[in-house]
């Protein structure tokens, strides 16, 4: 089994969706919420993922074994949501060699030009599907 893990700071919203679409999806596969806070961390555990962690450390240990790592793309930039990622976050991600899933979130002054206007529904059935595509 693929170890996947979804990264999500401030409330967890976008990371909550995705769980809740991958356990519907895919009930057997063992999912690791990572909140950039704790509030992030509780809205992932509550959809369903099936462990949990807060914080820099968390990030750091999971980009190390991961087959997949799904997150806005604030995730592989230093001070990105609003200063919750730190530079060793950003580092760790981007240095690991998970599949990464990241979702064009034009916020904090980061944004990802050439990509469709989506809404998060249309952007997470896109995640889902990448990650169809990645287990099958």
């Amino acid at each position: 089994m693929k170890k996947i893990t979804i990264i999500d700071g401030q409330g967890g919203r976008m990371g909550k969706a995705i769980i809740e679409q991958l356990k519907k999806q895919f009930p057997e596969q063992e999912l690791l919420a990572i909140g950039t806070n704790s509030i992030a961390t509780a809205a992932m555990m509550k959809a369903g993922a099936d462990y949990g962690a807060t914080g820099e450390n968390p990030v750091i240990v999971a980009a190390r074994d991961s087959d997949m790592i799904i997150g806005p793309i604030g995730i592989v930039i230093a001070d990105a949501l609003f200063g919750e990622v730190t530079e060793t976050m950003a580092a760790a991600v981007g240095r690991s060699h998970a599949q990464k899933i990241l979702m064009p979130v034009n916020r904090c002054n980061n944004h990802v030009v050439g990509c469709e206007n989506l809404n998060m529904n249309e952007i997470i059935a896109l995640v889902i599907k990448q990650v169809s595509a990645y287990l099958y």
